[in-house]
Order: C-alpha cells, then structure tokens, then sequence
C-alpha cells in the first residue's frame, strides 16, 4: 500500500479492506497524534485524542466523499475531537472547582486568584483559542489558508486575518509590571 496514493489507499479502506485501514492509519498516524498535541499541549491527552480519532475513522471513513484533500478532512476529524476533549474537559473541571469549594476542601477563588489564573493561562497560550487552533493549522500543519478555513468553518479571509493578528501578537513585546 505504501505506493498508493491516499485517494486510492482511502477507496480500498471504505471498500473494506482492513490491510488499507491499517496501512491508512499507520501513513497519518503522526499527523493525528501531532495536531492533537498541539491543540491540546499534552503527550498524554494526544494519545487519547489520537486513539479517539482512530476508532472516528473506522466509523466515518465511508462518510469521505474527496471533495477535499483526505488529510484536510482527517484534520478537521482530529480538530473537532480536540475541540470535544477540551469541551469535556472544561465542564468536568468546572464541575470539580465547584464541589472541592462546597466540600471545603478548597477556598473560593478571590480576584487575585482569578487574575493569576488568566495571567498564566495567557502566558503559556499566548493567543485566543481561534488564533492558536489556526496557528496550528496552517503554521504547525502547514494547511493551506483554504483548508484551514474549511476545517474552521470561517472564510479564507479570515485566516487571513487571524494569521496577521498572530504575527502582531506573537512579534509584540510583553508589557513590564509597574
């Protein structure tokens, strides 16, 4: 399979041919696992977005219509499981903060808590979730502006855009504390 271009590796696999799933999943297993990485900055919730993604294609495969590039697609697949894992994650970290305050085993956060919460929160991210999700893209996955816009769901301008504003933001110099 190794000397098969994707469309036709893809074709064998919604076929039914599991050496072309396999062959498949080992030729953009990287690709998965390293989006996954990016969007979520940890090895370890990489490896379960990245196994999610696995058992998503086997069941979305025959969905692949090749409108676009299969890894474009694949990207979006892998985007909306990272997006999904952060959602989850959020709510169940909401969820936890508020019973360790009602079971008192932690305090209710004061302002200065929230405000070193979001100051080190933007400064290990440093951009929005939408800049930093097309800074992945098309600058870690080197995705065209038109197909990270597809996978986005925005228009190509504003990828465009964004990517301005990333280099505006990543090349400003941080403001010094007073």
């Amino acid at each position: 399979m190794a000397d098969f271009d994707d469309r036709d590796v893809v074709a064998a696999a919604i076929a039914g041919d599991r050496n072309a799933f396999a062959a498949l999943l080992r030729r953009h297993y990287d690709r998965i696992h390293g989006i996954a990485w990016q969007l979520t900055g940890s090895r370890a919730d990489a490896d379960d977005i990245a196994q999610d993604v696995c058992c998503i294609l086997a069941e979305k495969l025959g969905d692949f219509r090749g409108d676009a590039k299969f890894t474009t697609w694949l990207c979006s697949i892998v985007f909306n499981a990272c997006r999904e894992f952060r959602r989850k994650r959020s709510a169940f970290t909401r969820f936890t903060d508020r019973l360790s305050v009602m079971a008192g085993l932690a305090k209710s956060p004061d302002g200065r808590d929230l405000y070193d919460k979001i100051w080190v929160e933007n400064a290990i991210a440093r951009l929005k979730p939408e800049l930093r999700d097309t800074a992945v893209l098309v600058a870690g996955q080197q995705l065209t502006h038109a197909e990270a816009a597809e996978i986005l769901g925005v228009a190509e301008a504003t990828i465009s855009w964004r990517m301005y504003e990333i280099r505006r933001q990543v090349g400003a110099k941080p403001a010094a504390d007073d």
